[in-house]
C-alpha cells in the first residue's frame, strides 16, 4: 500500500518487461516450501467462525488495486470465501493517504481494509476508529543495490546514501530499523534521499544513491529491469515470521457486529493462505488488475511474498509490540511510549 501520489505503480505493473527476473534464494525457496509444498494451505483461525445468518451481509472493502500484497482481497471474492461466510461484499480502489483511508474506515465509507503495518502503526496513534484484527502475510519490501555500487551488506552501508520514494514511508522506516540491528546508525551513519518511486533504480545508476528501498510489485519490476539485487528484505531473519501486511476493521463493526467482523477476517485470511498453494490461479485473478503483465511474472510475485505467515489475537498484538518498540529504537514513536498500552488500543482478539 502506498501514499506516493506522484507514483503510479500501474504504469510499473503495465509495462512490458523481457529477461529472467532475479530472485533471493532463501527468500524465494522460503515460500515454495510454506506454500505450493502444500504445508500452508489453511488459514490461521480456521473453522471456528460459522457464516452469517440470514440474508447476505453487505459490506465494502477498500484495497488499494495495483498492490498484489493484497490480492487476498479480489481472490476472496472471486474464489467464494465472502460467500462462504454470507457476506455480499463490494471492494473500492483506494490509493489516498494513510491518513485517509483510516478516516474512510471510521466514518464507515468501507468497513475494512487490507495495510502495511508499518505505514499504518503511527497513524493510529491519533485514536482513529479502526481495530487491527489479523496478520495477513510476510514480506514485500525490498532494500536492493547493483553491483555497480560496490555494497555487499547492511554494514556496507555506512557513510552510504539509501533512496527511497516515501521519507516517512514503511521502506525507510524497516530498513532504518534493520541498519541499527546491523551496528549502523540510521540518522547518523546513513543519508535518506526522496525520489520518484519510478526514478529510484536511475539515480541507483547515477550514483546518486548506493541502494534503493522499494515493495512490490514495483520492486520486481524494477529489480529484472536494471538488474538489481536484493541486499535485505523483511523476508530476511525473524523478520520473516512477522505481518507485513495487516487486517483492519471500523471499531464500530468490531465493537457491535463481531461476528461480522470475525467473518470478514476469515474470509480474507483463508483466501491469503489460499494463495501460495495456488499461486497460478490467484495471479489470474488479479491479472485484470496489470492485464500486460504476465500471469507467470504476477504468480512469481505470489510465491515470493511471506504467505507462509498469518497471525491472530494474542500473538497478533505480540507482533504490534515488537513493531512498536522497533519504531521507538529509531525515533518514530518517543522513549516513553508504551508499546504494550498502545497494542491493547489499536487490536482485537476475534478469532480465538
Amino acid at each position: 500500500m502506498s501514499d506516493r501520489a506522484s507514483v503510479s505503480r500501474r504504469a510499473l505493473l503495465l509495462s512490458s518487461l523481457g529477461g529472467m527476473a532475479f530472485f533471493g534464494g532463501g527468500r524465494a525457496l522460503h515460500a515454495a516450501a510454506m506454500g505450493e509444498d502444500g504445508m500452508q494451505c489453511q488459514a490461521v483461525g480456521s473453522g471456528k467462525v460459522p457464516p452469517i445468518p440470514g440474508a447476505p451481509r453487505k459490506l465494502t472493502i477498500a484495497w488499494n488495486e495495483d498492490s498484489i500484497c493484497t490480492s487476498a482481497v479480489p481472490v476472496a471474492k472471486e474464489k467464494g470465501f465472502f460467500k462462504k461466510y454470507n457476506l455480499d461484499v463490494d471492494y473500492v480502489n483506494f490509493a489516498g493517504s494513510t491518513d485517509q483511508l483510516l478516516e474512510t474506515l471510521s466514518t464507515g465509507k468501507a468497513d475494512g481494509a487490507p495495510g502495511m503495518a508499518l505505514r499504518w502503526l503511527k497513524p493510529l496513534q491519533q485514536g482513529f476508529a479502526v481495530k487491527l484484527v489479523a496478520g495477513l502475510h510476510a514480506g514485500c519490501i525490498y532494500l536492493m543495490t547493483s553491483q555497480k555500487s560496490g555494497v555487499k551488506s547492511l554494514a556496507d552501508l555506512k557513510g552510504k546514501t539509501v533512496g527511497v520514494a516515501d521519507i516517512g514511508g514503511p521502506d525507510r522506516n524497516f530498513f532504518a530499523i534493520r541498519l541499527k540491528e546491523a551496528g549502523v546508525d540510521p540518522e547518523e551513519d546513513v543519508q535518506w534521499r526522496q525520489f520518484p518511486s519510478d526514478l529510484l533504480p536511475i539515480a541507483l545508476q547515477r550514483g546518486d544513491v548506493q541502494a534503493i528501498a522499494n515493495d512490490d510489485p514495483v520492486a520486481y519490476l524494477q529489480r529484472r529491469q536494471f538488474n538489481l539485487f536484493d541486499l535485505d528484505s523483511n523476508m530476511a531473519g525473524e523478520w520473516a515470521n512477522h505481518a507485513c501486511c495487516v487486517i483492519g476493521l471500523r471499531e464500530k463493526l468490531v465493537k457491535e457486529e463481531p461476528h461480522v467482523a470475525a467473518a470478514v477476517a476469515s474470509a480474507i485470511l483463508e483466501a491469503g493462505a489460499w494463495i501460495p498453494c495456488h499461486p497460478e490461479e490467484a495471479a489470474a485473478v488479479f491479472q485484470p488488475f496489470a492485464p500486460k503483465v504476465s500471469q507467470a511474472d504476477l504468480a512469481q510475485m505470489l510465491r515470493m511474498q511471506g504467505h507462509h505467515h498469518q497471525v491472530i489475537d494474542g500473538p497478533f498484538r505480540d507482533e504490534v509490540i515488537r513493531y512498536a518498540e522497533a519504531l521507538k529504537g529509531i525515533g518514530v514513536f518517543r522513549p516513553s511510549f508504551n508499546t504494550s498500552r498502545y497494542a491493547d488500543r489499536v487490536t482485537q482478539d476475534l478469532l480465538g
